[in-house]
């Protein structure tokens, strides 16, 4: 019922601002026409096409990242396959609605890929996840400290700055919260209704095993830099390919503060969100006209939903040998979590022997 209700909500709100932002006739046409210019000029359909690229990149980035994470858990796959995995990731962050992410599908089909390793796949996934959001709170926080006397003079910026720090700070204190449940070995003492309590132990024993792989840890940090630059780059080579005049480091400042909130579970794929958020803040601080801002918006989304797309063609070719319905995939992951976090908790109230790493914390 919560995932139903999520999901209704979810399409009324993208349904809603897109109704909103495109209901002008005036607007559509001036859209249309900014993209039209991209398409017809040489130059424009150059810069469309390393936009392509440079979100090829964010996808091949992002899966040595995870390769390099498995390979600490001893879970070897071809790096062609983990690109396959993300890029059905991708479909399902985009394209699908409700409580079936792009994380819950590259576990799923990870652990299909390896079922006598299930318990090392999902922590490679976690990890894999809080690397990630380490890497943005990294990014992001250099950014919005030398440019926040900028981003402060118009104040939607200023107010969509404060969101973007609550979420960071929000997301900063979930992972120092998991780190000292791990640090102090307080795992086994979570209580059994805490609500994320299995995640918070998978968490703490993912910790666990990749505290003394620490090269590979700080390595996919730092690719995780990448990944995020690339991202926020796709969004300049669709800006030069409109030919707006807009500065590399005033989108680099901006991109952070969109694609953070359109992360959140408001909208389908961030959809209308992200339309709302590039005329309020492009037009105040670059002076970029609303019809022009949007196009931005949709050239952007496009080049990175092309890719979605073809990952939604790579989820219809490839199945696992072990059929199970989409809606019950998530339930399937959720005892994967409990189990794990059963095994781990067990280990500490048994008093086996944790990792050497643990003390290292």
């Amino acid at each position: 019922m919560k995932k139903t209700i999520l999901t209704i909500i979810q399409v009324v709100v993208t349904v809603g601002i897109l109704c909103w932002v495109f209901h002008d006739h005036d607007q559509r046409a001036k859209m249309a026409h900014a993209l039209s210019l991209a398409v017809q000029r040489p130059s424009g359909r150059l810069w469309l096409l390393a936009g392509f690229g440079c979100y090829g990149i964010v996808e091949i980035l992002a899966a040595l990242r995870w390769y390099l994470l498995l390979r600490v858990q001893k879970v070897i796959l071809p790096l062609w396959r983990l690109v396959a995995l993300f890029m059905l990731g991708i479909f399902f962050n985009m394209f699908m609605p409700g409580g079936t992410g792009g994380d819950v599908l590259k576990i799923y089909f990870l652990i299909k890929e390896i079922p006598d390793k299930k318990k090392e796949g999902l922590l490679a996934v976690l990890m894999d996840r809080l690397i990630g959001l380490l890497g943005l709170i990294m990014v992001a926080s250099i950014i919005i400290a030398l440019q926040y006397h900028w981003l402060k003079t118009a104040p939607y910026a200023r107010h969509a700055t404060w969101v973007l720090m609550l979420i960071l700070v929000a997301g900063l204190g979930g992972i120092a919260f998991s780190f000292i449940i791990s640090g102090f070995r307080l795992a086994s003492k979570l209580p059994a209704r805490m609500p994320m309590r299995d995640k918070l132990i998978d968490v703490s024993d993912a910790y666990n095993a990749y505290a003394r792989a620490w090269p590979a840890s700080l390595l996919a940090i730092f690719g995780s830099f990448g990944v995020h630059l690339c991202s926020f780059s796709v969004y300049v080579c669709a800006a030069r390919a409109l030919n707006i005049d807009v500065s590399t480091g005033a989108l680099l400042t901006v991109m952070p503060i969109i694609l953070t909130i359109c992360a959140l579970p408001i909208s389908v794929g961030g959809t209308g969100v992200r339309e709302m958020l590039f005329p309020n803040l492009l037009t105040p601080l670059c002076g970029v006209a609303g019809p022009v801002a949007i196009a931005l918006s949709l050239t952007g989304f496009m080049l990175t939903a092309a890719w979605g797309g073809i990952g939604g063609i790579i989820y219809l070719l490839y199945r696992p040998s072990e059929h199970t319905k989409l809606r019950d995939v998530p339930k399937e992951i959720e005892e994967l979590e409990h189990e794990v976090a059963e095994t781990v908790k067990g280990e500490g109230i048994n008093g086996k022997t944790l990792p050497e790493t643990q003390t290292k914390l």
